[in-house]
């Protein structure tokens, strides 16, 4: 009956707690009513054999001994330890229940499956020459940029890049709000025929609206690079070498387009891939400029005292505008249509107007060669004189450097590419990119 039932807390099997009046254990199903009286509340250390407040069941063997901690049998982790002949001092079995209230409630002899060796040995050691895993250090990466082993995506090359070329430098970051760099540049030196030095650098702005823009950047700049590599040894007047340049990166944007139908089933609507490109070329004594869209290339004179120039004109909707006098330069460029562009490389552009112009400076300097992630931050000749460091002609990655970290410390919302080229070029030793 209830009222014959000994009144738990808890459940003796499982530890559930317990209501007045339960008779089965709400979460096991335990049943109550099996569980013996509570004896009458008096000490349970055996005195003479013989536990106070009621006898116990009768046993052939003689009273228990009472043990200290150190005298009992240790075991083994899922061995049993042999049953005591009584009730042991401080013991944390309870003598109604039998249950262990100093551990979980859980079995404890599960056996655990033995490792395989295979995991346990790890992933294989890759080859030297591999490229290793930035976060496991051990898995091969793939060709998409992810660990082989542990699936962790590997930052991608052109995040940030610099480059020097004897007396050119460029750097080149993805900036603070782009998941990837679009913009690409080469650099390179070169010999003209009567043996002077000749230095180039060339920058490419991915269109981001078009497919495969960063594809579209890699490209122009390298088929441009190859170009006046072939060109200006050969004789070829540098305004035009530049020319052909720009002709020769527009195809190979071109080429990008003809792809498998396939290559586009899940994007059907995209512009084929795009860029822009900008570049110069420095000699002994003469400076030459080709672009097509909005990047762009700024002069500064070493003597700061004499004026700085930008000697690039954009292809874009705020150039149009300020050209057509319908709108003077702050008003143009203060319109969220400004950097719309009017021109660039690619299989979709309505023609390909390639621009070039030579200029004679008449005192030291140096070129800046950029992308309109750089600009943003310095639109104005004197704004990016300002940001030029005083010694850039000597030390042109430094100069890269620090205009790269002038964009970022500007908001960095667009990819960053900035190359520094000194004027005139300095005598020494030709190469290649």
């Amino acid at each position: 009956m209830m009222s014959q039932m000994p009144q738990l807390s808890a459940c003796p099997s499982c530890e559930w707690p317990l209501e007045s009046g339960d008779r089965f254990c709400g979460a096991c199903g335990y049943d109550l009513s099996a569980v013996p009286a509570r004896p009458d509340d008096s000490p349970t250390i055996a005195m003479n054999g013989a536990p106070p407040g009621g006898p116990w069941p009768e046993v052939p063997h003689p009273p228990a001994e009472v043990h200290l901690p150190a005298d009992l049998q240790g075991t083994e982790s899922g061995e049993h330890a042999p049953p005591p002949s009584g009730p042991v001092v401080g013991s944390p079995v309870s003598p109604v229940s039998g249950v262990r209230f100093d551990r979980s409630p859980e079995p404890d002899e599960y056996v655990l499956q033995a490792p395989d060796p295979r995991m346990a040995a790890g992933p294989p050691t890759p080859a030297e020459g591999t490229k290793v895993c930035v976060a496991c250090r051990a898995g091969r990466v793939d060709d998409d940029g992810y660990c082989e082993n542990c699936g962790h995506a590997q930052p991608r090359e052109r995040d940030h890049m610099e480059q020097e070329a004897g007396p050119i430098a460029a750097v080149s970051d993805r900036g603070l709000r782009h998941h990837r760099n679009e913009d690409a540049f080469t650099l390179g030196t070169s010999v003209l025929p009567d043996g002077s030095p000749a230095t180039f650098a060339v920058v490419c702005d991915g269109v981001s609206s078009a497919t495969r823009p960063d594809d579209a950047s890699l490209a122009a700049s390298r088929a441009a690079a190859e170009a006046l590599l072939a060109a200006l040894p050969q004789g070829t007047h540098p305004q035009q070498a530049m020319h052909e340049a720009i002709v020769a990166a527009s195809r190979a944007v071109n080429s990008l387009a003809a792809e498998p139908a396939t290559a586009r089933e899940h994007q059907p609507h995209q512009n084929a891939p795009a860029c822009t490109i900008v570049g110069s070329i420095v000699t002994p004594s003469l400076l030459v400029v080709g672009w097509v869209g909005d990047s762009r290339v700024y002069w500064v004179p070493t003597d700061r005292s004499s004026p700085p120039a930008r000697l690039t004109e954009d292809d874009s909707w705020a150039a149009q505008m300020v050209a057509a006098g319908l709108m003077n330069e702050a008003e143009a460029y203060a319109d969220e249509r400004a950097h719309a562009i009017t021109g660039w490389l690619g299989a979709d552009a309505y023609e390909l107007d390639p621009h070039t112009a030579s200029f004679k400076p008449d005192r030291p300097g140096v070129v800046v060669v950029c992308s309109d992630g750089l600009w943003n931050y310095a639109e104005a000749a004197e704004e990016m004189a300002e940001a030029v460091p005083a010694d850039a002609a000597a030390r042109p990655l430094h100069t890269a450097r620090v205009l790269v970290g002038h964009a970022l410390d500007g908001g960095g919302h667009d990819n960053v590419t900035v190359a520094v080229v000194p004027f005139p070029t300095p005598p020494q030793g030709a190469g290649s990119a």
